[in-house]
């Protein structure tokens, strides 16, 4: 008789791959990508090593795997941010939200978020940054559509637009998002170690950011702040 897997092991299966996902998940917050191995993650989710190959064939889909669990979450933030909070609101007001969500939450999780950004990763995993990206240039694309027809942004591509605030946001954040890398001058070949900017300095960043954006869809941001 054939094996019937029941409503029960389908359950313990799932908490299960929630666990080992959410340890991963964890793991690259604090490492990057090349610190969620199948040992450490079994070891942080308490289960054996095989247990991991039951759920996942590799390591490269359970990378693939973790980056879209991580990336759902911060798309999901981003998202609820865009929305409406008072029927006057302005797409002006709702892409600025997105916006400083976007560059606030990064910088509040730089190793994560520079994993999700810049970290090398192996084209299995690249295929899932791409759709990263996408899913928030089509935030952006819908408030600037809706932004145009409102009269607030002047009269543009709305997808070429989109695409390049999330070029923008992901460049302009890679160094603050990894403090400790090392930077050569162009006048020297002195190096350097970066240091992890301030609160202060955080705010000032995402403000400029967010203005930076605001301009280049035709908006004076400080009308909108």
């Amino acid at each position: 008789m054939a094996y019937r897997e029941t409503e029960l092991t389908r359950a313990k299966k799932t908490l299960t791959r929630e666990r080992l996902l959410k340890a991963a998940r964890d793991l690259v917050a604090q490492g990057g990508f090349a610190a969620a191995t199948a040992a450490a993650v079994a070891e942080k989710s308490g289960v054996a090593a095989g247990t991991i190959y039951r759920h996942f064939p590799n390591k490269s889909e359970l990378v693939a795997e973790v980056f879209r669990y991580a990336t759902e979450h911060e798309v999901a933030n981003v998202l609820a941010a865009s929305e409406p909070l008072t029927s006057n609101d302005s797409c002006t007001q709702r892409l600025q939200r997105a916006l400083v969500c976007f560059a606030e939450r990064a910088l509040r999780g730089p190793q994560l978020a520079y994993a999700l950004i810049a970290e090398p990763v192996d084209p299995r995993v690249e295929q899932e940054r791409l759709k990263y990206r996408l899913a928030y240039a089509e935030i952006f694309e819908e408030l600037i559509r809706d932004g145009i027809v409102s009269g607030e942004f002047v009269a543009q591509q709305a997808s070429v637009s989109a695409a390049a605030l999330v070029g923008l946001l992901s460049e302009a954040l890679i160094g603050p998002l990894f403090p400790g890398q090392t930077l050569t001058t162009d006048n020297t070949s002195a190096v350097a170690a970066r240091a992890a900017i301030t609160e202060s300095e955080q705010q000032q960043l995402i403000q400029q950011l967010s203005a930076l954006c605001l301009r280049a869809l035709g908006v004076n941001a400080h009308t909108h702040a």
